[in-house]
């Protein structure tokens, strides 16, 4: 782990994996001077009150973060109509059916490891092996508003209409980006996400 200085009141913790990302965010969350924190794919933009960085940085060198459980969000189910232009490509380069690839990303447990992308953009760590597949070769121009996709090792759902390259295999009517709500993003780091499959 590093820490590197981010102006008098911020520190950018880089890690080597998303399970430490989760760590240094649960282990730091409670604090009383943190104001904000930033989890990405691999560090942790921690933001404090004037002097409070001196808290962070005790806790983040005595904490044991390879075994420090983190704090449980919300629990979050998105209804889904699996009808994407890439199910049967999932399926095929798995070596399932598209049932088959309906009932892995149904019957898993996910959890927010970080936003970005677009305004409310969720990464969701917890995609089952088969479904881990690359990106498309050649990314679409546009991607509608509640697409579900999956990438590498995560799963998502575009909370607007943007380019992107994810392999699509449904979408969603959920709103996952309103900036007229209090907490603009339905998801957020941490929380618990469930799909469910809508007929």
């Amino acid at each position: 782990m590093q820490l590197r200085r981010c102006g008098d009141d911020a520190v950018l913790v880089e890690v080597g994996s998303l399970g430490e990302v989760e760590s240094v965010r649960a282990a730091v969350a409670g604090l009383p001077d943190v104001v904000e924190l930033v989890p990405a794919a691999r560090t942790v933009l921690v933001v404090t009150r004037p002097g409070g960085l001196r808290a962070v940085r005790e806790v983040l060198t005595t904490a044991d973060l390879v075994h420090h459980a983190g704090a449980a969000g919300d629990e979050v189910v998105i209804g889904v109509h699996y009808d994407g232009p890439d199910l049967d490509l999932v399926a095929e380069t798995a070596g399932l059916t598209a049932a088959e690839v309906v009932a892995l990303h149904t019957g898993a447990d996910y959890r927010v490891a970080f936003c970005g992308f677009a305004p409310g953009f969720a990464y969701l760590t917890g995609l089952p092996e088969p479904l881990r597949q690359p990106r498309l070769d050649s990314p679409r121009t546009k991607v509608p508003a509640g697409s579900v996709g999956v990438a590498g090792e995560f799963t998502a759902a575009y909370p607007r209409a943007t380019p992107g390259g994810w392999r699509l295999i449904g979408r969603t009517d959920a709103p996952l980006f309103d900036p007229r709500r209090p907490t603009p993003a339905l998801l957020t780091p941490g929380d618990r996400v469930r799909f469910e499959a809508l007929r």
